[in-house]
């Protein structure tokens, strides 16, 4: 008797390991959490508890050093993450738009996707402790209709959700369609990051 994996839904997890970038990022996180004023007023009007540039800024790659080299390195993981999906394409995956993210305690972001994207991501630029995690769904959910649930010691890959804790440093990529979320942490400091999309 053989039992096969089909369709399986890949996560690429890497360390970026460059700590002088990282504090690059913060110092750049930061100052733009302070200077955006139209990025703070989206994100009151939004329920964002927080800052995101998500709606007010698209050129923090031509506008800061830092995010220009982030850019360079999310391209090269990109690549290697498309190859390892057998993705067929004419050039390297292009990197489509690139936001921050200063997450409040308390402060959380609802189930989701990224549509119109290839693959999209995330880098962890300061985590303090007990700061919230992301959590992904198993894209089969809608079509289980009378699935029973799984027990408790299930392995990872047969869960209907698993969530990571993440960490300073750490580079999370998936396809765009990959459900995700970021539940919400009790940390005393502010949750840092920098999401993005491909093309």
């Amino acid at each position: 008797m053989t039992t096969r994996t089909l369709f399986p839904t890949l996560l690429y997890d890497a360390d970026l390991g460059d700590e002088t970038l990282i504090a690059a990022l913060t110092h750049s996180i930061h100052t733009l959490a302070a200077d955006d004023t139209a990025g703070r007023r989206w994100s009151g009007e939004h329920g964002y508890k927080g800052y995101t540039s998500y709606a007010s800024l698209n050129d923090l790659t031509r506008r800061d050093p830092a995010f220009a080299d982030l850019g360079k390195l999310l391209v090269k993981h990109a690549a290697i993450f498309a190859a390892e999906l057998a993705f067929d394409l004419p050039r390297k995956p292009r990197l489509d738009s690139l936001w921050v993210n200063l997450l409040k305690s308390g402060g959380q972001h609802s189930g989701h996707i990224h549509p119109h994207s290839i693959l999209s991501g995330t880098l962890y630029v300061e985590v303090p402790p007990k700061a919230g995690a992301i959590r992904f769904e198993d894209p089969r959910l809608p079509q289980m209709m009378a699935a029973p649930t799984r027990r408790p010691d299930a392995p990872e890959e047969l869960r209907p959700f698993v969530t990571i804790q993440p960490r300073t440093g750490q580079l999370l990529l998936w396809e765009s369609f990959f459900r995700h979320e970021v539940l919400p942490g009790t940390a005393k400091a502010d949750r840092l990051s920098v999401s993005f999309n491909f093309a």
